[in-house]
């Protein structure tokens, strides 16, 4: 272990994990081989960081043989407790990952990101810098969020049109991408490979089965042009 960090009762602290300056880490805290934890990173009760991934017998993923990379978080980071960070994911500077929250293998998460409580980022996930993902929202495998994203409660993202039937969705896995500045209302439900433009955002409740536009917001089930956004709220007119 590089420098001494405040460690709580409990802890296992894998070989050659490197801690910065400052670091706290709470009670009954599991860090794997190698991990990499920044300068002024508090590490709350519970917490796994590092975790490689157990792949399910009749799991259609690939099984890995080698094990990942060591998870590596950045510098004034926070995680919650009961949280798990999975090998090969990264945190920017001062991400907030708050309790419960999931955060999954081959994973990068921008700087001043927030991840809620209960969030979940599955696997091969990009984050930009200054995201809110808040309470319980679904970040569904191999999607792609631009930066200062707004996800809202319980939002879900999907990636199988073909709903777990059929050979032929193995290679047809797509997430979704949400360019800078888009936003997703709570309970909102966007389905396989949609793309939602910068600054584009849709109503809480929707059903999104097409793309969305730049600057538009869309609503209902399925999902149709409500209106523009408004000027003051576009993201190039924040301060």
């Amino acid at each position: 272990m590089s420098n001494h960090p405040a460690v709580g009762k409990n802890v296992v602290i894998g070989e050659g994990v490197e801690f910065g300056q400052n670091v706290t880490v709470g009670h009954n805290v599991v860090i794997y081989d190698g991990c990499k934890i920044g300068d002024f990173t508090m590490i709350q009760d519970n917490v796994v960081i590092g975790k490689q991934p157990a792949r399910a017998k009749n799991s259609i993923l690939p099984d890995i043989k080698k094990a990942l990379p060591p998870t590596v978080i950045g510098n004034g980071c926070t995680i919650g407790t009961n949280a798990i960070i999975y090998a090969n994911a990264t945190l920017g500077d001062e991400v907030f990952v708050a309790d419960l929250a999931t955060i999954r293998e081959r994973v990068t998460i921008g700087e001043r990101t927030i991840v809620g409580r209960g969030v979940s980022v599955e696997n091969d996930c990009k984050v930009g810098k200054k995201c809110k993902l808040e309470t319980n929202s679904y970040i569904t495998a191999y999607s792609e969020l631009g930066d200062y994203v707004f996800i809202a409660p319980y939002v879900c993202t999907t990636n199988d049109n073909y709903l777990a039937r059929s050979k032929e969705r193995y290679d047809k896995f797509k997430g979704v991408t949400v360019k800078d500045g888009g936003r997703i209302g709570a309970n909102a439900t966007i389905l396989p490979g949609r793309v939602i433009a910068e600054d584009g955002t849709v109503a809480a409740g929707s059903v999104v089965t097409k793309d969305v536009e730049s600057g538009v917001i869309v609503a209902g089930t399925p999902a149709r042009k409500l209106r523009d956004v408004p000027e003051a709220q576009l993201l190039k007119n924040q301060e």
